[in-house]
This record gives structure tokens, sequence and C-alpha cells, in this order.
């Protein structure tokens, strides 16, 4: 054994450790339990190796060894479109679909996750080999918390106020609240939607969060986490019974409208309270320099 063994080793195990960390199946059920967990864990064994081999081979003065790294970039990016387009595949077959912001925000995700290893191993390797294994051991608690503080994004309940209510019929159109949701003509869905049917109402807290909530991908993945949790009371070529999101155009709230086979409230709210606000749906128009009032006018 020489000196880099028991450094790479303890990298290298820090690393999938790591991406185990970063991996799991919850109420969505993806990655699938087991195949698609043995891929993530095999694709993070080879951050791992990439991140801890990268640290000796700089000390070696062997820096065209880490030219790698930017093979590696590339392979990862390979790992997003893969995540795309299984999950685009499987979205055709959802009663109601992810949407493809959604679809592109966990595909971002699950590259990105990648790095993370890359990063954690390349630290926690360099940390040993430099002040040796009790600094290292600190430096695997600051990467794992740094790890758990990136891996969670914002969620709803951070830009939006939930309200339940229940959907009602003015003639034959559906409304939650005073919006409108659709028009169902034939009685006996009318019943069903009145029996099954939830309403939730989404008052924005920001001028911001009214822009976000305002995309349909967002709006989406609001229906289809609720949907995966609760059940829908639908099945194909039911368009009648499809769970919706419209917004009101005057103050920018959204009314939920699903359709769920377990009706329980609190975990309805919790659900939605806990859907990720999408990257790809985050707008910020008061960052605009239209927006900002004072802001004296600059020349370049």
């Amino acid at each position: 054994m020489n000196e880099y063994t028991l450094p790479i080793f303890y990298g290298v195990f820090v690393g999938v450790l790591a991406r185990l960390f970063m991996l799991k199946t919850d109420y969505r059920q993806y990655p699938t339990y087991l195949h698609g967990k043995i891929i993530h864990i095999a694709l993070g064994f080879i951050a791992a190796g990439l991140g801890t081999i990268a640290v000796p081979a700089i000390m070696e003065k062997e820096f065209t060894a880490i030219t790698f790294l930017t093979l590696a970039a590339s392979q990862f990016r390979e790992v997003r479109n893969m995540e795309r387009n299984t999950l685009s595949e499987l979205d055709q077959y959802e009663l109601v679909p992810r949407g493809s912001t959604y679809i592109e925000g966990i595909a971002i995700a699950f590259e990105s996750r990648n790095y993370l290893v890359i990063f954690t191993s390349l630290f926690v390797t360099l940390a040993y080999l430099i002040f040796g294994f009790w600094m290292a051991l600190v430096m695997t608690v600051v990467c794992f918390i740094i790890s758990k503080v990136l891996m969670s994004g914002g969620t709803l309940k951070d830009i939006v106020d939930i309200q339940y209510v229940k959907p009602h019929f003015d003639g034959a159109g559906l409304y939650v609240d005073d919006i409108y949701i659709m028009n169902i003509g034939i009685p006996e869905k009318r019943e069903l939607v009145l029996k099954y049917g939830m309403g939730f109402i989404l008052t924005p807290k920001s001028f911001d969060a009214r822009t976000t909530i305002a995309n349909i991908g967002q709006r989406q993945a609001i229906l289809h986490d609720v949907s995966t949790a609760l059940g829908v009371n639908r099945d194909a070529g039911e368009p009648s019974l499809v769970p919706l999101a419209k917004r009101d155009l005057e103050d920018g709230r959204v009314g939920v409208f699903v359709l769920p086979q377990k009706h329980d409230l609190d975990i309805a709210i919790r659900v939605i309270s806990n859907v990720p606000t999408l990257e790809n749906a985050i707008r910020m128009p008061t960052e605009s320099k239209a927006n900002r009032k004072g802001e004296k006018k600059r020349w370049f």
C-alpha cells in the first residue's frame, strides 16, 4: 500500500455514501426500486472515483490526467438526457402527467447530484492527504450538510398561501371559489365531481410568486403530486374528470381542482405545500431594471 491507497478508498466510499444519501424513492416512486437505484449508485461510484483520483493526479503533477473530468462532464450530461427521455416516455401513460417542466427539473437534479459526489470525494480526499483522517471526517460532515442544503430546493408553501374550498357548479360551469375551472354538461359527471372533488385556492405571497405559479408546468406539477399521493378518480378517455388548475387573471390566484380517491384534507394540503418550486418556472419580474424605482441610469 502506498500513501494514496487509504485516502482513495475513503474518498470513493464517502462519495458513494453521499450518492446514497441523495438518492431516495418517495411517493412519486422514482427512481424505481431496485433497478433504477442500481443505475444511479453505479454512476455515483464512477463520479466518486473521478473526484478522488483527481487529487493524487494533481499532487503527482500529472496534470493531463485530470482532463478526464471534462469527459465526465459530458457523460453526466447524458444522465440528464437519459432521465428526460425515460420520464417523457413514462409520462404518456400517466393519468395525470408530470409535464415537461417537472421532468426537466428532475433530470437536472440527477445530473447535478453526480457533480456533488465528485466535489465531495475530491475535498474529502484532499483533506485526508493534507491533514489526516480526522480532518477528512470533519470534511465529510461538512460536505453532507452542503449536499443536504443544495438538494432541498424551494417548495410551494414558501411562495403561496393554501386554502381549501369546496367545488361548486353554476349551471354547467364548475368553479373553485370564484375561479372558473371547466364546463361539465353531463349530470352524472357533475354528481361525481361534487362527491369526490376537492378544491384549493393558492394565493401568491408576492408579485414574483404570482408569475411563478402562473407557469403551466408548475401548475401541472401540483396536479401530478396530489394525484400521485391521493390517487385520482378517473380513467383514460374521461376529459370531464381531469384535474385542472386555472388562474384568476385579476389577482393571480390559482384554483386547483382534483378528484382524489383518498379524501384527506390534511394530507392534500401537506402535499401541495411540499410540491417543489420548479427552477424552470421561477420568474422574478421585480428584479428587472424596469421595475426598480429610483435606480440611477447607468451608461456603458
